[in-house]
């Protein structure tokens, strides 16, 4: 089984060379195991430039936590190589002003889940400067760890997700899927770990073709996608349904008990949570990995755009609840169902023409689950949780 990461881009700056367009997403193929896709997009900005870390910080009330993950480690998992990862994240944290992470000052590291450093892949390299890139920007205290697997199969990624928790990771985050598969009850044993939160995109294609593993493992959290709307001074307006969020009813996984008072279909609903995902409103990368010869700025979008972030954000919660003399977060879904006043609830926008579970709606619904987080509520919520 191959799996394929979750984030869509748009070159802004190639060096000398400028390039405006939409890319193709790597599809997925299948035999008895699954190979898993990125959940990315580019896309042709409607603004100057896309959205920055300030944006980011203060649209979703991050810039009101004084915390920033100190003592945290959020593991970036991924597959084949991205040579250029640190290095780029210079780039990027340099153009924001957000405090240096490498190897040197101990702030990231990067591991071969396999041994030996995988092949390098231009999409996936691109995923993962979207992933390391935007972990740290919201969580820019934190350890980032990249774990690459050798391939983009299931056992591959499971792999690097275990080499993760095994290299000391809080939150593991995971901006790609697959089709689900029937093996996949077996395979959520990897996200059963106590004191380790589990994030995954649930995927770019809507509601066409099915729902997205691990972003259905109840075990995970998943995240959907939105459409994020400014006012003319950059203030948060509100949100639609991104159209290609994926979102549904999962094949095999039961509905899990902390989505009784959300849904009662039987089978597990993702995704849990959303986040900004729309290429057209996506967030500023820097890849120096050519993709059809072009490397620089990118304009990226997906729901693996929203994945970092949710993670940086359980690493800030985590980082409290330790200073506090608390555990890390167990599985803080349980616990996130209980508070619908923590999100910015999605009321518009569809990713289908299936009905109920495409439309987006007052509470919980199968496009952007709960909805985008109040972080300056939701961090000391998550602290206050047993």
């Amino acid at each position: 089984m191959r799996l394929c990461s979750c984030a869509l881009p748009c070159l802004l700056t190639a060096g000398c060379l400028q390039v405006w367009g939409q890319a193709s997403q790597v599809q997925a193929s299948h035999s008895f195991h699954t190979t898993y896709r990125v959940n990315k997009r580019l896309s042709l900005p409607l603004a100057p430039f896309p959205y920055g870390p300030s944006t980011m910080q203060r649209i979703y009330g991050f810039n009101q936590v004084p915390n920033q993950g100190q003592g945290q480690v959020i593991a970036i998992v991924d597959a084949y190589d991205d040579p250029n990862a640190e290095a780029d994240l210079g780039v990027f944290t340099q153009q924001f002003n957000l405090p240096p992470c490498t190897t040197a000052n101990g702030c990231f590291q990067k591991i071969y889940a396999a041994g030996t450093p995988p092949p390098v892949d231009s999409n996936w390299a691109l995923e993962i400067s979207l992933d390391v890139q935007w972990a740290h920007a919201i969580a820019p205290q934190a350890k980032i760890l990249l774990v690459e697997g050798a391939s983009a199969t299931d056992v591959e990624l499971y792999r690097a997700v275990d080499v993760a928790v095994q290299n000391g990771a809080h939150v593991v985050s995971m901006s790609w899927g697959g089709t689900e598969y029937l093996g996949q009850l077996l395979a959520d044993a990897h996200f059963n770990v106590k004191g380790v939160t589990f994030v995954a995109s649930s995927g770019d294609f809507g509601n066409f073709g099915g729902v997205s593993y691990p972003a259905t493992s109840p075990l995970v959290v998943g995240v959907g996608g939105t459409t994020l709307v400014l006012g003319q001074i950059g203030n948060y307006l509100y949100e639609t349904a991104w159209s290609d969020s994926t979102g549904g009813l999962s094949l095999f996984e039961t509905e899990p008990s902390y989505q009784a008072s959300a849904q009662q279909f039987g089978k597990r609903g993702t995704p849990d949570v959303a986040y900004n995902g729309d290429p057209a409103t996506g967030v500023a990368v820097y890849d120096s990995v050519p993709i059809s010869g072009a490397y620089g700025w990118y304009q990226v979008g997906g729901t693996s755009a929203g994945a970092p972030q949710w993670s940086a954000l359980f690493a800030i919660a985590n980082s409290v609840r330790v200073s506090a003399g608390k555990n890390t977060l167990d599985k803080p879904q349980f616990g996130m169902y209980l508070a619908p006043s923590l999100y910015h609830d999605i009321i518009l926008g569809t990713n289908g023409e299936c009905g109920y579970i495409c439309n987006a709606r007052a509470g919980y619904d199968f496009v952007t689950g709960l909805g985008s987080p109040r972080a300056n509520q939701m961090i000391p919520f998550l602290v206050s949780l047993p």
